[in-house]
């Protein structure tokens, strides 16, 4: 029996953005009852909203956009890893100390980030859990191809830029936003597939997890 578990945020106006970015609307523009054929709904958010995905050119000029990341990139074997809560900040020693399997070039981090979204807390919380340039370099060097983490971005919020370009500029797919608040660590197979938006520094995704039980 294979066990599928959703680890996407749901979209809606109760959802917390990176401070700057364009809140959550959704409106349905033609409706049923009132006389409509059918019904539909208008959408305004931004590129990094909820679990979404972040291209290279997001933060470095000349990077890759969205639509050229290919699906194979985002699909395969990924590990799943719990960082102790007590844990601010995730540096090179923490990843040192972590059993990470070398043979996987995937790895979701599970946090005590994932309490917030088990919470439903709708306010963006600056004091999230990220990783640290010396982190970034530590799983290059290890030769992870994606890095998923459980807030809205993989960096600590005062400092982003290293923390991405590091990891950006050697091509890691960098997956945030995700909800892992009901994963198990352990191995998995991952499936995410972002919106193929052309020319786009990022995009909204729908992530899952699959496991043989």
């Amino acid at each position: 029996m294979r066990k599928i578990i959703d680890i996407s945020l749901p979209v809606s106006a109760s959802l917390p953005v990176w401070p700057g970015d364009p809140p959550v609307w959704k409106e349905r523009i033609q409706k049923m009852e009132q006389g409509d054929d059918a019904n539909v709904t208008a959408l305004r958010f931004g590129a990094h909203t909820g679990t979404h995905m972040d291209a290279p050119y997001h933060f470095i000029e000349n990077g890759r956009t969205i639509d050229e990341i290919a699906p194979h990139e985002m699909i395969g074997t990924v590990q799943v890893v719990q960082i102790d809560d007590k844990i601010d900040l995730i540096t090179a020693d923490v990843i040192e100390h972590l059993h990470i399997d070398p043979a996987i070039q995937k790895i979701l981090f599970k946090t005590r980030n994932s309490h917030l979204w088990a919470e439903h807390q709708g306010e963006f919380d600056t004091g999230y859990v990220g990783i640290d340039e010396s982190a970034a370099n530590r799983l290059v060097e290890m030769g992870m191809r994606l890095l998923g983490v459980d807030y809205l971005s993989v960096a600590p919020y005062e400092n982003q830029t290293p923390v991405h370009r590091t990891l950006l500029g050697a091509k890691v797919i960098l997956l945030e936003g995700l909800n892992l608040s009901e994963v198990t660590p352990g191995i998995y197979e991952l499936i995410c597939l972002p919106l193929k938006l052309a020319g786009a520094d990022g995009a909204p995704a729908r992530a899952v997890l699959f496991q043989e039980e």
